[in-house]
């Protein structure tokens, strides 16, 4: 049996966390005015260095505006953020994302993969179809959601990769959380074979060289996550 290595958060996670908490939880409105650093840190007993880090990251994420010489506001996230944001809106739900945001994700997976499939197929080589069938074995042989989603992830970045479009994989590795997320509640609710199904049947199309099959397989797999009969929404 494997375990998973226990590791404790850093006080400027636990920090990032807290100021996170009270934005999506409404303590702390868009707009509000945040404390300064040094009063932050007095207050919940943490080093300057810790806040000014997480203040940071805060920023980063799309939580939050530093203003130089006027302190730090809340920011409008939906407007400012990124997949972190996401993420962490996620993390605040339980790990789990609302409806619309499990088929926005979705949506946008369906249309990468369609460019992906449409710059691939019409040159793919001998080679790459046994680098790919080299992939598709090794999720087969797969067990364990983590594993399972780590290759289902990995074979469907390198077919990006091999799509030659220089942007797709940049953009397709951005989503790998949520994207990661939602195949591993797949994987609990349709089997630790799912998702490989899902790639062997794309691959057959593949090694045919028919594009219009694996356009139609891709969206069928893909939409059926969303409004057939393999949903994924949460309860």
């Amino acid at each position: 049996m494997k375990l998973k290595k226990i590791a404790s958060p850093s006080l400027k996670d636990l920090f990032v966390k807290e100021i996170e908490g009270m934005i999506l939880s409404g303590k702390i409105e868009i707009g509000d005015t945040l404390p300064s650093e040094r009063e932050m840190a007095t207050q919940m007993g943490v080093s300057r260095a810790v806040v000014t880090a997480g203040m940071s990251e805060l920023s980063a994420k799309g939580f939050v505006e530093i203003r130089p010489r006027s302190g730090a506001v809340v920011a409008d996230y939906r407007r400012k953020g990124t997949l972190e944001t996401l993420v962490s809106i996620m993390n605040y739900n339980g790990g789990t994302f609302r409806q619309k945001d499990i088929q926005s994700i979705i949506e946008i997976r369906l249309a990468l993969e369609k460019i992906m499939l449409e710059d691939l197929i019409p040159g793919i080589t001998d080679e790459q179809l046994e680098e790919i069938g080299g992939l598709l074995g090794k999720l087969e042989a797969s067990h364990g959601s983590d594993e399972i989603v780590e290759n289902t992830f990995e074979l469907h970045h390198e077919l990006m990769v091999m799509s030659g479009n220089t942007l797709l994989p940049l953009i397709y590795y951005s989503f790998r959380v949520p994207i990661s997320s939602l195949w591993a509640r797949y994987t609990r609710l349709y089997g630790e074979h799912a998702l490989y199904d899902n790639a062997k049947g794309l691959y057959e199309y593949m090694k045919k060289r028919d594009l219009e099959g694996a356009l139609k397989w891709s969206q069928k797999y893909i939409t059926a996550s969303i409004s057939g009969d393999r949903e994924i929404y949460e309860g």
